[in-house]
């Protein structure tokens, strides 16, 4: 049941337009209302919150100091609400529609190129996507999916592996200068790029070395993956990173590798859902989808 001091539409739009305007005419005008509804629902929202929003200055209307207050939130409620509308009407003729987290660079260097392929088998679920850095609950977030690293034991319920993380290093052609793969002591002479959200792989890679720590982790710091490629590129330095999220640059020479090493990741790659969901159709083929191409780069890898 609604609380009868909640505005409703009628009267937020009603209140936006008057105090945009400055008079019920104009504000009805812009609504294709008559004065006297808009008049009308001015009245019973200040009716429904106590509060006179408007003082009445001749023939004009000026937002009162609880009414310039409650103006932010009526825009931002009915903005919410127009987004919100446009969202799902972008879902039209859709009989699924999945929502999803995955991890940003992920998302963009390897599911999104090969979403094609999924909409062209199963062109009645739509892809509802979002990125995420921390771990997703689904038990409170309204995601029906996520794509992130994570434990992955076998037979655990709701959770399908997809494939492991494998680290390598990586640099412009360009900052090598000719020269071929270096050792640590080499790297360690070179700027090396630093990932803010797991500050700890230069230690990781580095730690039978014998080199000292605190030289490994000065450089330039950057929150995602994809931004520690694109300096790659740049040249900035040397990159330590999931190989996956580097194929494309390696494959059109654009990166190469400045290490014959690799390092695995402490986790791997997974899907996580909540346990029984996968019974729904969309889901269901999103799963076994995803789990051919995990097994496919796999196989790559």
């Amino acid at each position: 049941m609604r609380r009868s001091y909640v505005p409703t539409i009628a009267e937020l739009e009603a209140f936006r337009a008057c105090a945009s305007l400055g008079t019920t005419i104009r504000a009805a005008d812009q609504l294709g209302l008559t004065q006297s509804s808009v008049s009308r629902s001015i009245g019973q929202l200040e009716d429904r919150l106590g509060v006179a929003l408007f003082h009445r200055v001749r023939q004009r209307l000026v937002l009162s100091d609880a009414g310039r207050r409650f103006a932010r939130d009526a825009e931002a409620i009915l903005d919410s609400l127009h987004e919100a509308a446009v969202r799902t009407m972008a879902f039209g003729g859709q009989s699924d529609v999945l929502s999803i987290a995955v991890l940003p660079t992920l998302a963009d260097r390897w599911l999104i190129p090969r979403l094609a392929g999924f909409h062209a088998a199963h062109p009645h679920v739509a892809i509802d996507l979002a990125v995420r850095l921390e771990t997703v609950d689904l038990e409170t977030e309204a995601f029906d999916a996520a794509i992130q690293r994570g434990p992955a034991e076998p037979r655990q319920p709701g959770i399908v592996r997809l494939f492991d993380e494998e680290l390598v290093v990586v640099a412009s052609p360009a900052l090598l200068d000719g020269r071929a793969a270096l050792d640590d002591a080499a790297l360690a002479a070179l700027p090396l790029l630093q990932q803010s959200t797991r500050p700890t792989l230069w230690l990781q890679w580095f730690q039978v070395a014998g080199i000292d720590p605190r030289t490994t982790l000065r450089g330039h710091r950057f929150e995602q993956f994809s931004m520690v490629v694109e300096a790659a590129i740049a040249g900035l330095g040397v990159a330590l990173v999931p190989e996956v999220l580097a194929e494309r640059e390696l494959t059109a020479g654009r990166l190469v590798m400045a290490s014959p090493n690799r390092i695995a990741g402490e986790v791997p790659y997974r899907l996580a859902f909540r346990p029984g969901s996968e019974d729904r159709p969309g889901l269901r083929e999103f799963v076994r989808w995803l789990t051919a191409e995990a097994s496919a780069q796999s196989l790559r890898s």
